[in-house]
């Protein structure tokens, strides 16, 4: 039996895990990675290649022109954005960083971010650090983990030059408070920059609620899109004084011998050459999201979470690590004694599929907490109860070992 929740009903279930092949070949749980794509996603994929090797590259991305710009009104939709702040990228780290490295810095310019940040953003900020002088400082956090709104505005003087938090980090299931951090931003006037990469695709988001100036996420993970996708929102009035840090002729227009003309949005971003069959896939994928309802995703992933956490709480020799009032679809645990790579590889002979987070990737957060590797797991909607149940079982066995 497939237990439904909140407005997922029974068949919902059913039918968005017969739309999902391989829910019939694993239990996937590693949506924090990659999600598994819905059929029409593949197709869509599949019917571009196809066509291209019918046709040609040129000519079918002539032909597919008004599929391919919708994947950009797609975007837009799900994020309460024009379409003219988004540019589309082929992952989540390029567009983020188009955007930090498009910011000037001089030394003593100071860059705001948080104690869980990835590693992929921070590496980018100790080298421009390195390069120009600029010093990086650390939010602080509240009790619960979670990056603290007041002590942000404490730390507000004349160098701030950039705010640039991760939302969910990849390490668990925290939240930290986008839209206090953005009421922050506006009111003193500093670019905000928001890793969306773990939000994106499992909670509704609005760019304009939020506050931010800058929004990057991937498509792989919780839109269940291809890999290779990604993209950056850009508000309007930034993109119109913000000069890429790298340009090529989609970009831009070579007007003169001496001379260059940028796109007036946010594709002058962009180059010229792009995977347009992972970006039909894109767009597909977003258009399922919208459709199913984000708010129906956020609910169905919270009951599904919680009941993976609450089980976990249970077993003795389980700890799980997630911080935060609101957690998100992200759950990180290790079992006393059990290496966590090890842990996964079991999972894994079994048809389980999990990830391991590692101290490297949120190093300060694992310094500051002495977090070990640990288990991942990361249900999406279309996970059941029954597998929750199953994992918790293998666990129990574990521990009893």
């Amino acid at each position: 039996m497939i237990t439904p929740s909140a407005d997922f009903s029974e068949q919902d279930i059913e039918r968005l895990r017969a739309d999902t092949p391989g829910t019939q070949n694993r239990i996937h749980f590693n949506n924090a990675g990659a999600a598994l794509m819905p059929r029409p996603v593949i197709d869509a994929v599949i019917d571009y290649l196809r066509r291209e090797g019918d046709i040609g590259g040129y000519e079918t991305k002539a032909e597919r022109a008004g599929h391919i710009e919708g994947v950009y009104d797609s975007v837009a939709r799900l994020i309460g954005a024009g379409s003219d702040e988004i540019a589309l990228a082929e992952n989540a780290t390029v567009a983020w960083q188009w955007a930090f490295y498009a910011q000037t810095f001089r030394p003593g310019d100071r860059i705001l971010t948080t104690t869980a940040e990835y590693a992929a953003n921070y590496l980018a900020y100790l080298q421009v650090a390195k390069r120009t002088g600029a010093v990086i400082d650390t939010i602080p956090d509240d009790e619960a983990g979670v990056l603290d709104p007041a002590a942000l505005e404490r730390m507000i003087d004349e160098r701030v030059r950039l705010i640039a938090i991760t939302w969910v980090p990849t390490n668990g299931g925290l939240i930290n408070p986008a839209q206090a951090v953005g009421a922050i931003a506006r009111r003193h006037g500093i670019p905000y920059l928001l890793d969306a990469c773990q939000a994106v695709g499992q909670m509704p988001i609005d760019v304009q609620a939020i506050g931010c100036d800058m929004l990057t996420a991937t498509g792989r993970k919780f839109l269940r899109a291809p890999r290779g996708t990604g993209f950056l929102y850009m508000r309007r009035d930034l993109i119109q004084r913000t000069e890429p840090a790298m340009i090529d002729l989609f970009g831009a227009e070579w007007s003169g011998p001496d001379r260059y003309i940028l796109r007036p949005d946010a594709r002058r971003f962009e180059s010229w050459e792009s995977d347009y069959a992972a970006r039909e896939g894109l767009g597909v994928a977003i258009d399922y999201a919208l459709e199913l309802g984000l708010d129906r995703i956020a609910t169905r992933n919270r009951y599904l979470s919680s009941r993976l956490r609450e089980g976990l709480a249970d077993i003795d020799g389980v700890k799980t690590f997630d911080l935060g009032r609101e957690l998100a679809s992200i759950v990180t645990f290790a079992i006393d004694g059990r290496e966590a790579n090890g842990v996964a590889a079991l999972l894994a002979s079994q048809g389980i599929n999990v990830s391991v987070s590692v101290p490297s990737s949120t190093l300060m957060d694992s310094i500051k907490r002495g977090l070990p590797s640990l288990v991942r797991v990361s249900p999406h909607y279309y996970n059941t109860v029954e597998e929750i149940d199953r994992l918790l079982d293998i666990i129990r066995g574990l521990t009893r070992r």
